[in-house]
């Protein structure tokens, strides 16, 4: 227990966790005049009208679930439904709108939406790998270029960004957010709702902007065993202080909708969950948009075994604050004959509809219905040359250089030499254009995707690329082949690659994951290499000699690399990158771009280490403790505590030096700040980029904190010899945690810094905060 002294000094913070500047404003937007439009049309609908509102359906292409009954022109005409998902094209969207807006009777316009997750036909890098950038300027830039394509085709609505914090490789979504750190995610969640919505309430009803969907509220990310769809067993702290954060940036940032997570947290399935959905989303955090379930949520409220038939689960859930079911059609069908006995309230129905008129009015539909979407726009936007230009930007940032040890040959790998007489190619994901496009690749099409093979062919004009798949024939068009060959224990096309690797001048060995292997329902019990690709690794870098092997990954999530990483001298980590991931992978390889981009996700040895995170908890028996038992300590037998490769690791071309980091102050008053400087300087021969990162450790407080906790970083772009100065300011809302009271907590005591290139930096100071 702590001293009383130390006790009385304890400043509890009652308010919200800490605020950073507001980054969206309304704009001058009008709030009575919006109050007065929707109370005016909420009084002349009936309540098949209203909870038709509630009401969306899927189109009938790309469809992401059970097939269900679609509302056709007919449920339009009549009032029965409000939104569309997965139907996009100017001609579909347009007529569907003619029929809401001037043949239905009030003319409520529809909203339609699509999963515009990184790219509508432009395909950025997977939302991990735009994460591993570090760069949030180009990830704004890469969620504003989609909304724009979104918006030539007619959308208006994207269930976009993915906010999950997630800390284990096993589960397949891990690709579609930002990885495993709540500072960083909320960042990326900032920058990523700003991208698609502008800053500006005003600026969303008139820029070609989509409403944004930060998804999904709440734990998705923690599915025990990495099993989607599964529970999530969190503590309430682990709730406030690692989850909430990127879903309160995403308000704060002004996102319009949320979508409810298909798991259920301490018994309670999310969808049903009034304590998230009303207590902490609107009444806390003052959030006045409104959430749509995830597909068929609400039906699955069945399934959880809390409601025993459609009508008990879409009463909990709408009495919950989850304002829109998709797809199931529940609220329309069932609730309806509740509404009119009673058992419902009109109330809680009519505020629903409230909260989604208004985002459309927001959106610009009621003052322009026909405002997206055009024949003309689709042919000059989508696949737009300024478009595919940020694409290759962006994948070239965010590629992370893992290893670049110096090899038999006694150099390292990377950067390629120009002239190589011949390089091999190796792998089937080499050529494969549709796993280049990533899982969630909205509108992208393979034949709109350059894969890696062909891009070093253009790349290298003078030089014989030649290729082999490292499977018993190449595949076949479409994607199963492939799956069925990377999952294969066949090493029957081992032979050819050898061969090929043993007369090449230098090898680039391309393994990893299909895209299918990744995203939704991909869960995985083993993420180590797929099929027999380790035995292929080692047999081509045998064979190789010491002549250069570069190994490429291209994957949706973390792989455990130990066995790999223990005969392969360079591994560059390139995910899943997008339609310009060739050039973007062949810039890098060529060394025309020096790679820059930092892990947001731990790598493991093995996979038994999972879930693996950076900021964990010390344990009573730590590992690392001087002296300590060798024995009867939290540790393995077989592995390391520590990751393979941390979280914020990444290499570069060149070198670069980071100071001691020097205080403003040693000590920090509440109220106060204390600034964190530091120099870094470029100490190589090339030019680059490093992601300064700051790390805190609280080193006594009443309940257990994480070892360290992400709190500032920067990515700087440093000539060769060029020194910059980097600055940091911590003030002791940056400090709070989730106390014993259940209320955000600021407690005086002695805090370290750590700033370098990764969540391992050494370099520290120290400050005490005082109750002053």
């Amino acid at each position: 227990m702590r001293s009383a002294l130390l006790t009385a000094l304890l400043l509890v913070a009652t308010a919200a966790q800490a605020q950073r500047p507001p980054m969206f404003e309304r704009g001058g937007y009008d709030d009575a005049a919006e109050a007065a439009f929707v109370d005016s049309l909420l009084a002349q609908m009936t309540v098949e009208e209203k909870l038709g509102q509630l009401t969306q359906y899927t189109g009938q292409w790309a469809v992401t679930g059970p097939a269900v009954t679609q509302g056709g022109e007919e449920d339009i005409r009549a009032g029965r439904v409000g939104s569309f998902l997965n139907v996009y094209g100017a001609e579909y969207t347009r007529r569907a709108q003619e029929v809401a807006v001037e043949e239905s009777r009030l003319g409520i316009p529809l909203i339609f939406g699509y999963d515009v997750v990184h790219g509508f036909r432009t395909i950025f890098p997977v939302p991990l790998a735009e994460t591993a950038s570090w760069n949030l300027g180009a990830i704004e830039h890469a969620a504003r270029v989609a909304a724009r394509e979104a918006a030539a085709v007619g959308l208006h609505w994207t269930f976009a960004p993915m906010v999950d914090v997630a800390r284990d490789a096993r589960w397949g979504r891990i690709v579609e957010g930002a990885g495993e750190d709540p500072f960083l995610g909320s960042r990326v969640a900032e920058a990523r709702v700003v991208g698609f919505q502008g800053r500006s309430l005003t600026g969303l009803a008139a820029d070609t902007t989509v409403v944004a969907t930060a998804k999904h509220l709440a734990g998705y990310g923690f599915a025990e065993g990495g099993r989607d769809y599964n529970t999530a067993d969190v503590s309430e702290r682990t709730l406030r202080e690692t989850i909430l954060p990127p879903f309160r940036a995403s308000v704060d940032a002004g996102v319009q909708t949320l979508m409810s997570a298909f798991n259920e947290i301490g018994g309670v399935p999310a969808t049903a969950d009034e304590d998230l959905f009303t207590d902490v989303l609107r009444d806390d955090w003052g959030f006045d948009g409104f959430v749509v379930a995830d597909y068929t949520a609400v039906r699955e409220l069945i399934n959880h075994g809390i409601a025993a038939n459609d009508a008990e689960a879409g009463v909990q859930a709408l009495r919950a604050g989850v304002d829109m079911s998709m797809v199931d059609g529940i609220y329309v069908e069932d609730l309806p004959a509740l509404v009119e006995s009673g058992a419902l309230s009109m109330d809680v129905v009519d505020e629903a509809v409230r909260r989604v008129l208004r985002v459309k009015r927001r959106a610009g539909l009621f003052e322009d219905p026909y405002r997206y979407g055009s024949e003309a726009l689709e042919a000059s936007v989508l696949l737009a040359p300024e478009h595919r230009a940020a694409a290759r930007d962006l994948a070239r940032q965010s590629v992370v250089l893992l290893k670049n040890e110096p090899g038999r040959g006694g150099s390292a790998a990377l950067p390629l030499q120009r002239g190589l007489g011949s390089v091999a190619v190796i792998g089937a994901l080499a050529a494969d254009s549709i796993s280049a496009l990533g899982s969630w690749a909205g509108a992208g099409r393979r034949e709109d995707a350059t894969p890696i093979l062909p891009a070093l062919r253009d790349a290298m004009p003078g030089t014989d690329v030649r290729y082999a798949p490292g499977y018993p024939a190449p595949p076949r068009d479409g994607f199963l082949p492939i799956v069925d060959a990377l999952l294969s224990d066949d090493t029957a096309g081992h032979a050819e690659a050898v061969a090929l690797a043993g007369g090449a001048d230098a090898v680039v060995l391309v393994l990893g994951e299909h895209r299918e292997l990744t995203g939704e329902a991909a869960s995985r019990a083993s993420v180590d290499l797929p099929g027999a690709q380790l035995d292929l690794a080692r047999r081509v870098i045998a064979a190789a000699g010491d002549k250069p092997v570069v190994v490429v990954l291209t994957n949706g999530r973390p792989l455990a690399l130990g066995a790999l990483d223990a005969v392969a001298p360079t591994i560059l980590e390139a995910w899943h990158l997008g339609t310009e991931m060739g050039p973007a992978v062949a810039d890098v390889l060529l060394g025309d771009h020096s790679p820059g981009g930092k892990l947001p996700v731990s790598f493991p040895y093995v996979t038994g280490q999972e879930p693996l995170y950076y900021n964990r908890k010390r344990t009573g028996r730590p590992a690392d403790v001087p002296g300590a038992s060798e024995k009867y300590v939290s540790r393995y037998l077989d592995v390391p505590v520590e990751p393979l490769y941390p979280f914020g690791h990444g290499l570069s071309y060149t070198t670069f030096e980071t100071t001691p980091p020097v205080l403003s102050a040693d000590r920090l008053a509440m109220g106060g700040a204390v600034d964190v400087t530091v120099e870094v300087t470029n100490t190589g021969d090339r030019a680059g980029a490093e992601v300064v990162q700051l790390y805190v450790r609280d080193e006594v407080a009443s309940v257990t904190r994480p070892l360290r906790e992400l709190k500032g970083f920067e990515r700087v772009e440093l000539a060769p010899g060029q020194t910059q100065r980097v600055a940091f300011t911590l003030t002791p809302d940056d400090l709070q945690f989730w106390g014993e009271g259940g209320a955000w907590t600021v407690e005086p005591g002695w805090f370290t810094v750590y700033v370098g290139g990764s969540s391992a930096a050494t370099e520290s100071a120290r400050f005490e905060l005082v109750a002053e």
